[in-house]
């Protein structure tokens, strides 16, 4: 196929009309397995992408004082049904940039496909760096998505990446995120996964806070059914004087799915103050209740509940003052 043609069929296959996908003020980058296949770039943003044998390696940056008004979209995925896509970024955000970033990761076909990740993620002073992940998968869970990413979040920048995964199968899904936060920085992270099946899900994120008046807020709403485990390990370390945090791990299961929490928290200043809370258990009996007697019945009500759950809702905290 050509490139134009694989384009089409990644946009289709994340739910964008392939003929309109985006303007031409929208920045935009497709990579299919190791070939980048697609491009087109706004002022102000630079991105140096090599082709490897197992896929690419990447060098983007949004130059200092740029904001770029529209989201960037990137898109990597795999159609055929087996495949290896190794994905090595570097990610800079100079001083006082604002850039926002939708990333579709998808699979639609996957039956042993492997997407890594490894990115190297700086955030300058004064600068803010939004980073949304979306993943489609397919129905046969056969999928292993293995991301790792090491932040630096500058004084007074800001931070934030959430990954959803609540259509199709999750496969097996193990990511780590380790950010490093400096003065007055704020980062928040947030995992919104569904498993079913057989689907196996680990995830650590850890945020350490020497900065002054850092904030930190770790997110994890899972829901998980049939045998699907998951594991969900959320760490904060604040040093820095009044630095502030916050872990909230949230997990469902139904069936025979069992789940994990570990979150955790270690302060090392006496004027910081990290808060965590895990919940883990069946839908809750009371709104299960009060949808039943609403006329749903029981599958559709638990639906409905796990909806809510991995909804897309702004739940920033950090444990104290703001």
């Amino acid at each position: 196929m050509s490139d134009r043609d694989i384009v089409a069929e990644l946009m289709q296959s994340i739910g964008v009309d392939p003929k309109h996908p985006f303007g031409e003020d929208v920045a935009r980058i497709e990579v299919h397995e190791n070939r980048v296949v697609g491009v087109q770039l706004v002022s102000g943003l630079h991105v140096d992408a090599n082709e490897t044998d197992t896929g690419i390696e990447a060098e983007i940056q949004v130059d200092a004082g740029v904001h770029i008004a529209k989201p960037v979209h990137i898109c990597f995925g795999v159609l055929p049904e087996d495949g290896l896509q190794h994905i090595k970024l570097n990610v800079h955000i100079q001083e006082e940039a604002r850039a926002s970033f939708l990333a579709h990761c998808t699979f639609p076909n996957a039956k042993d496909v492997q997407h890594l990740m490894d990115a190297q993620i700086e955030i300058d002073p004064g600068a803010r760096y939004d980073y949304f992940e979306r993943h489609v998968h397919g129905e046969y869970g056969g999928v292993n998505v293995v991301p790792r990413a090491n932040v630096v979040v500058g004084a007074g920048a800001e931070f934030t990446t959430e990954f959803e995964l609540i259509k199709g199968r999750a496969g097996r899904i193990d990511f780590r995120y380790d950010t490093i936060c400096h003065d007055q920085s704020i980062t928040e992270m947030t995992a919104r996964i569904n498993g079913r099946a057989d689907d196996v899900i680990t995830i650590y994120e850890k945020a350490t806070l020497p900065g002054v008046e850092a904030k930190a807020a770790l997110i994890s709403h899972i829901a998980l059914r049939d045998t699907a485990r998951a594991e969900i390990f959320n760490e904060i370390i604040a040093s820095g004087d009044r630095a502030r945090g916050h872990v909230d791990c949230k997990e469902i299961v139904v069936g025979d799915a069992v789940a994990k929490a570990v979150p955790a928290v270690e302060v090392r200043n006496q004027t910081a103050h990290v808060t965590h809370e895990a919940a883990i258990g069946s839908v809750d009996s009371k709104q299960l209740q009060t949808l039943l007697s609403r006329g749903l019945d029981e599958e559709a009500a638990t639906e409905l509940i796990i909806e809510g759950l991995l909804s897309k809702k702004k739940t920033r905290e950090f444990g104290g003052e703001r």
